[in-house]
């Protein structure tokens, strides 16, 4: 891999890391409105499998979007904007957290409904093959979602017209409170592709390099007209289902085994290894953290949406 899409790779986690990081600090000043969903744990998952999608390339979302809408290339400062309900958010302060969209990045929209951008996701990839486009969909959902009918009939369709849509589950183990375990027969959700007569993969979600070169292989065979690949990630989210939850279903212990595993210090591990300095990353992290602040400051700065607004954007 080039040496400067690594450099991209730790950009993109920082930010992400970071992003949440300034939000929640934000959430308990009580400059955000409502609840929000963290990605903390979870970067090299977005990260490994958007940093070589074109910008023409689709990504539909999850009530846990802000990493996906960041590795897809997201602007920082339009999304501070669109948590804090300010008119120069994405969605001019009226989505939040749970509904950012960006169509010139390619951001279909994170979405509030567990399994709700699966058929979305199979919708854009029959309309870029109905177009005659070689750009696909990476569609992002959790382990609750694969159990919901939409993706079982989602999946199914994509296959039979050989859709360009990788499905990619992130499977952090809890759907909110309720472990895997006690939710799914059979634990390996990759065995699930074999009804639908596509790949199935199992991979460390942790290693933003495993990923890439998963999701890579995906991005081949759905370009080449292949059609689908289900991915599974395994992985962990540090913080609890939402701001505020008490947590009351996992151990600490769990939760600290996991935050040893931190998918960002493993890669930065990694990156020295591969010959990067302490002062060239300690420039990306730098970076990172001005990004950050500017992007506070413009949301911090922005105007809230006049009442004027409210029912403009309305579609239903």
């Amino acid at each position: 891999m080039d040496r400067s899409i690594k450099a991209q790779m730790y950009l993109r986690m920082l930010e992400i890391r970071g992003f949440e990081t300034k939000a929640l600090e934000l959430f308990k000043q009580d400059r955000i409105r409502g609840s929000m969903h963290l990605y903390m744990g979870e970067e090299a998952v977005a990260v490994g499998a958007c940093i070589d999608l074109r910008r023409s390339d689709y990504i539909t979302s999850t009530h846990r979007g802000h990493g996906h809408c960041v590795a897809k290339g997201g602007d920082l400062k339009r999304m501070m904007a669109e948590l804090l309900g300010r008119e120069t958010g994405f969605c001019r302060g009226k989505g939040g957290s749970m509904h950012i969209a960006d169509m010139e990045s390619g951001i279909l929209g994170a979405n509030g409904i567990v399994g709700g951008g699966i058929p979305l996701a199979v919708g854009a990839a029959l309309g870029l093959k109905r177009q005659g486009r070689d750009d696909l969909v990476v569609c992002f959902f959790g382990d609750g979602a694969i159990n919901q009918g939409s993706f079982h009939e989602a999946a199914n369709l994509a296959s039979v017209w050989k859709l360009p849509v990788i499905f990619l589950c992130e499977n952090n183990l809890y759907g909110l409170s309720t472990s895997v375990r006690d939710a799914t027969a059979n634990p390996n959700l990759a065995d699930r592709a074999l009804g639908y007569g596509m790949p199935g993969v199992t991979v460390d979600g942790n290693d933003v390099l495993a990923v890439h070169e998963a999701v890579g292989e995906a991005v081949r065979r759905a370009r080449a007209g292949g059609g689908p690949t289900l991915i599974v990630a395994q992985t962990y989210r540090w913080e609890g289902h939402f701001t505020g939850d008490p947590n009351l279903y996992r151990t600490k212990d769990e939760i600290e085994e996991w935050k040893k595993k931190c998918p960002i210090a493993a890669f930065r591990g990694r990156l020295l290894a591969d010959g990067f300095t302490e002062a060239e990353l300690k420039e990306i992290e730098d970076e990172v953290t001005r990004a950050l602040d500017e992007a506070v400051n413009f949301g911090l700065g922005s105007p809230e949406p006049g009442f004027e607004v409210a029912l403009e954007d309305v579609y239903a």
